[in-house]
């Protein structure tokens, strides 16, 4: 649909209807779609009308509340709300309800996408709503001081904050200038440590190159019953209680026998892996496969005496074309990066025949479309398990377990 007038900076009233995927509610208006930030299921607001590009939908902030929800709650950071952090996407919410709201995105994209009629709990991690981001990403503004974008923005808002945050993970960058323009990657690891890369960007390339450090760069973590010296800015779960969370169900559901070949497809530093591998223990085997040469280095040395599980560095999307072994899997285990494992890599999966697939997924509708190409596969989703291991975002990590039709 077009429509000839453009809305952009307009204030609206409107009744505000179902959360969507992406930290949003959906309102309608004169036959269009708003997509409102800031706002709750069921409340009536005045929405600031911050994107229209024409057609169908645009993009609004709830800037007035006409008729809160039950469920609103004041933001406990002063950095939150309407054309502030964009990092933040449910702070106006009461932490049970965003687990709820979170759940019915879950829910919507595997009824819209894998067509399941699947019930969901988003379940708590330990440590409360605030101060569990171990690992932050900030951007620095012409005048050398850090902070946040606002959402869809390129804009930096300088912060002296943030609730979300580990303990002094953001007060360590706050003291200092640093380079206009760069990005900042800080890391508070499981030991307390706090390491620093200022990233510098290519302005033609965007890509990034280091300048200054603090800290050693390399990180001590904590995950599957043991520590991990893993690279402080590369990846690694920002929640502290996820690794081990996640690895205990990958493990119970992997259920791996002794002696069975396992995959670990994008499996970073091979913390799914090492579970793996006391599963089919030295008479098995376990492929890891990752496009991150340092994430493989740091494995290697963290499993040099594990001598079943052999590395294969590359996207999986590129190796499954034919470099993966002959011999075919009897389990596999995927972590896809937000845009989800896709048709080739899951018809591979699926080719080879394995007796169960466990996929670690944070983003709901990849999920969802990758469930729905195993259903084409002759897969069904067995069981699915989800965490909020992202407090007051609207992210939201979900396991899968996904088991032959036959069975």
């Amino acid at each position: 649909m077009k429509t000839t007038e453009n809305w952009l900076r307009q204030r609206i009233e409107v009744e505000v209807g179902a959360v969507a995927h992406g930290g949003h509610c959906v309102a309608r208006h004169e036959g269009r779609v708003l997509f409102v930030r800031h706002a709750l299921p069921g409340e009536r607001v005045v929405a600031l009308v911050t994107e229209d590009k024409g057609g169908s939908f645009c993009r609004a902030d709830a800037v007035e509340i006409l008729e809160p929800s039950p469920d609103r709650v004041e933001p406990p950071c002063p950095f939150s709300g309407p054309g502030k952090c964009g990092g933040c996407d449910w702070q106006h919410a009461s932490w049970e309800s965003q687990r709820a709201l979170k759940a019915q995105v879950v829910q919507e994209q595997l009824l819209r996408l894998a067509k399941l009629d699947w019930t969901v709990t988003v379940e708590e991690l330990p440590g409360g709503p605030l101060g569990w981001r171990t690992r932050v990403r900030m951007a620095v503004d012409r005048e050398g001081r850090p902070g946040f974008r606002p959402h869809r923005s390129h804009r930096v808002l300088p912060v002296d904050e943030c609730l979300i945050a580990a303990p002094g993970l953001v007060d360590a960058v706050l003291a200092e200038k640093w380079t206009p323009d760069a990005e900042l990657a800080i890391t508070r690891d499981s030991e307390g440590s706090v390491h620093v890369s200022e990233l510098l960007i290519d302005r033609r390339t965007r890509r990034p190159r280091r300048g200054r450090r603090v800290g050693s760069g390399r990180a001590v973590e904590f995950g599957a019953n043991r520590k991990w010296r893993v690279s402080a800015d590369g990846f690694w779960q920002v929640h502290p209680a996820a690794a081990e969370t996640f690895a205990q169900v990958v493990g119970s559901w992997a259920a791996a026998q002794p002696g069975e070949r396992a995959w670990d497809l994008y499996g970073g530093a091979g913390l799914f892996a090492w579970v793996l591998a006391k599963q089919v223990g030295e008479t098995g085997q376990v492929l890891v496969v990752e496009s991150s040469a340092d994430a493989v280095h740091d494995g290697q040395i963290a499993m040099a005496r594990t001598t079943q599980v052999g590395w294969m560095v590359g996207k999986v999307e590129n190796l499954v074309a034919g470099e993966l072994p002959v011999e075919d899997p009897d389990v596999v285990v995927l972590d896809p990066p937000r845009k989800g494992a896709g048709q080739s890599v899951v018809a591979e999966v699926a080719r080879r025949a394995p007796s169960r697939v466990v996929y670690v997924a944070c983003d709901p509708a990849a999920l969802a479309r990758d469930v729905a190409e195993f259903g084409r596969q002759g897969y069904r989703l067995a069981d699915l398990r989800a965490f909020d291991a992202f407090p007051m975002t609207h992210h939201v990590e979900c396991v899968a377990l996904l088991l032959p039709e036959t069975d």
